[in-house]
């Protein structure tokens, strides 16, 4: 994990300027780089750790509504998105370096199968920060993960999500 600082800084941006850099990190979701922004920036937040803590409190600390909004911006793993290069930048290279775009005709109808009944069952997509993954990683935790209630789900999305800002935010310091 990086603690490098982010260009540029977060603590030296005005409104504007801190939601056009890092309102993208939550997938179709600027409100909660615009809510983070509010709640005060210090120098802490100015390395990928501490930006990820504080956007994670933003969204953690959200209603249960606005979480699921945000859990709904996220498309299928291997879905109709995907196959279509519908993604964003980002979850096109999140997907593509855990070997989604390499499945098998077999495991693609297997991830359809269990996005399906996974959307069934929660009502939202299947969310899983896939960085260090692999396919095969994934669809055993879509498989565990169908046994959680809708509330421990839920929560679960909004950890990985996190933890997919967390992996944003860091790949920033890399480029």
């Amino acid at each position: 994990m990086s603690d490098k600082t982010l260009e540029p800084r977060p603590s030296t941006l005005d409104r504007q300027a801190f939601v056009a850099q890092y309102g993208d990190i939550y997938e179709h979701s600027p409100w909660v780089a615009d809510l983070t922004w509010q709640q005060g920036l210090g120098d802490e937040q100015d390395t990928p750790s501490g930006l990820a803590e504080a956007m994670g409190r933003t969204l953690r600390e959200a209603s249960a509504e606005k979480q699921l909004e945000v859990i709904r911006a996220h498309p299928d793993l291997a879905g109709k998105a995907a196959i279509a290069g519908e993604l964003t930048d980002d979850s096109t290279r999140e997907q593509a370096g855990a070997g989604l775009d390499q499945c098998t005709p077999e495991e693609m109808a297997r991830f359809q199968r269990l996005n399906d009944a996974y959307k069934a069952r929660f009502d939202f997509p299947f969310v899983m920060a896939v960085k260090g993954s692999d396919r095969h990683a994934i669809l055993d935790a879509f498989v565990a993960r169908l046994e959680n209630t809708p509330e421990q789900e839920r929560r679960t999305a909004i950890e990985q999500i996190n933890r997919i800002a967390l992996f944003r935010l860091e790949a920033r310091t890399e480029a």
